[in-house]
């Protein structure tokens, strides 16, 4: 990982929300080890998720890992953790180091190819407390992150998140603000994104 004092980083000027993005916190090198590892490593599954009336497979595959054993709800699914395992362990430390912010649990998210997405939400579970801090590593390719505010229409955006990056998402966003991972047309490899977040 690059010199945690001098990582280049993007703080966005955003209306009720802290929002960090570090583009290159892993060197592509490192990126590609993580991937593989965590591809091979991690204990995915695909839940059946209820929209509107309607039950379908989830458009990605999920895994859950925490200090503990407590079962964490979202989207009307219930998961189950497993214990964290080394690398999971490693990146924690890492992100927990620029952050300054505690993790003990990870929501580990595949993106197959371009029609595996996740649609607008927050994370505002109860769980999580107010004003939550979330910390996403991603891995792999390239996919865009959309976030809007809740009232404020022309507050709405768009990034790319990279190969080794780490955004941060602080203060009040999950409150005011919603994101996803749209959908893409165009030819996309697999993308594995992890959300650090702590647990109450």
């Amino acid at each position: 990982m690059m010199d945690l004092f001098s990582t280049e980083k993007t703080i966005f000027n955003l209306p009720q929300a802290e929002l960090i993005y570090f583009p290159q916190f892993y060197t592509q090198m490192e990126a590609s080890s993580f991937f593989h590892t965590l591809m091979e490593q991690t204990l995915w599954q695909q839940d059946q998720i209820t929209l509107f009336g309607k039950t379908h497979k989830q458009p990605r595959l999920t895994a859950l890992y925490a200090e503990t054993n407590r079962p964490y709800s979202y989207s009307g699914i219930t998961m189950t953790p497993h214990p964290f395992n080394d690398i999971l362990l490693k990146i924690k430390q890492d992100v927990e180091a620029i952050s300054k912010h505690t993790f003990n649990s990870v929501l580990l998210n595949l993106y197959r190819d371009g029609n595996d997405s996740n649609g607008w939400h927050a994370d505002n579970e109860k769980e999580l407390g107010s004003n939550p801090v979330i910390a996403s590593v991603s891995f792999g390719a390239t996919r865009n992150f959309k976030f809007k505010h809740r009232t404020l229409k022309q507050e709405n955006h768009k990034l790319e998140l990279k190969h080794g990056s780490l955004l941060l998402m602080k203060g009040e966003m999950q409150k005011y603000w919603l994101h996803q991972i749209p959908k893409t047309l165009k030819p996309t490899e697999k993308r594995i994104n992890l959300t650090f977040r702590y647990i109450a």
